[in-house]
């Protein structure tokens, strides 16, 4: 055997086993498509996920929800109403109305008062001089309200008639009509919702008077609600909508109508947290036009917006479209 040759076996040896680890260093990479590179494809996908989340999150102070004037209200239990729409006209309370005449005929000698004066009860509305006694007296107010009429000027013989009308306002009556398909609906002590015809106005009265007989020429009954008018934002001579309330159904979970925006399709509540508010998609069920049901979307005890929560859902609006470009 050549000693040359004998030599150089462990070297060859060597270089072969080296050779085979290269390979099996090669074979261990991993193929395209695999491995590293699915990570890379799953991390935007999780970008995506984090900025969706933030996207329907709007980050205010509670310095700024005061500017902007947004309501808030607590999900919880309420009833919901259903309802029957009838229409009406706002009139005088006629228990709470006065025709003032003279006590003694004689001259009208002076007027302190016009109509649409407020006037206190024993308040001077006029003086007259009796034709008999010819002394002067003092008409005076019988209750506090409003002169709604007026049938007196100094000079003039006050006689039998009526000098002023008074007319207190702080209650008025709300008079609907009803139809016959309505009419066994109805009954006194109801609970009814009236409406200005622009929808501003609202309050509650109840059902005070049902008439025992119809009219022949408009075939329609009616029906008297009491409604407080301390703040006199209801005028006679208006008319009204109103929705009778016929039955009521209490429901474990619900929030406020004017709190229920769209958005893409998906009604959503905005659900007051720490840093603002959040888009919170609902599920709702039975609903009044104020009140609805949640089926799911919020917990019980949970803020959210109400009053002014549009102007939540144009903000989340901007965001997005910013987020876009």
């Amino acid at each position: 055997m050549n000693p040359k040759r004998e030599h150089m076996k462990p070297t060859v040896t060597l270089l072969l086993s080296l050779l085979a680890l290269a390979l099996s260093a090669c074979g261990s990479e991993p193929a395209a498509g695999s491995g590293d590179s699915v990570v890379a494809e799953q991390a935007p996908e999780s970008r995506a996920d984090e900025e969706g989340g933030e996207a329907d999150r709007i980050h205010l102070t509670p310095e700024q929800i005061a500017n902007a004037r947004i309501g808030l209200e607590i999900a919880g239990p309420a009833s919901v109403r259903e309802r029957q729409p009838l229409y009406g006209v706002i009139a005088p309370n006629a228990e709470r109305v006065r025709d003032v005449t003279a006590r003694f005929p004689g001259v009208i000698r002076s007027i302190t008062k016009r109509v649409g004066d407020a006037v206190r009860q024993g308040e001077t509305l006029a003086t007259i001089e009796s034709n008999e006694s010819l002394q002067t007296y003092a008409v005076v107010a019988p209750l506090s309200g409003v002169i709604t009429a007026r049938n007196a000027n100094p000079g003039e013989n006050s006689g039998d008639k009526a000098l002023f009308t008074v007319a207190d306002l702080s209650t008025v009556w709300v008079e609907l009509s009803l139809f016959p398909r309505d009419i066994a609906k109805v009954r006194v002590g109801q609970p009814v919702r009236v409406k200005g015809a622009d929808n501003a106005l609202s309050a509650e009265g109840t059902v005070v008077y049902v008439a025992p007989f119809g009219s022949s020429t408009s075939q329609t009954l009616n029906a008297r609600v009491l409604l407080d008018n301390a703040d006199r934002r209801w005028p006679p001579g208006l008319y009204v909508t109103a929705e009778l309330t016929l039955a009521t159904t209490p429901v474990p979970l619900a929030v406020r109508d004017e709190g229920v925006q769209t958005i893409e399709g998906r009604l959503v509540v905005f659900v007051r947290n720490a840093e603002g508010f959040e888009a919170r998609t609902v599920q709702l069920g039975r609903s009044d036009g104020e009140i609805s049901e949640v089926l799911a979307g919020i917990e019980p005890g949970e803020s959210y917006a109400t009053i002014n929560s549009y102007i939540l859902k144009a903000e989340l609006g901007k965001g997005s479209a910013e987020h876009r470009h």
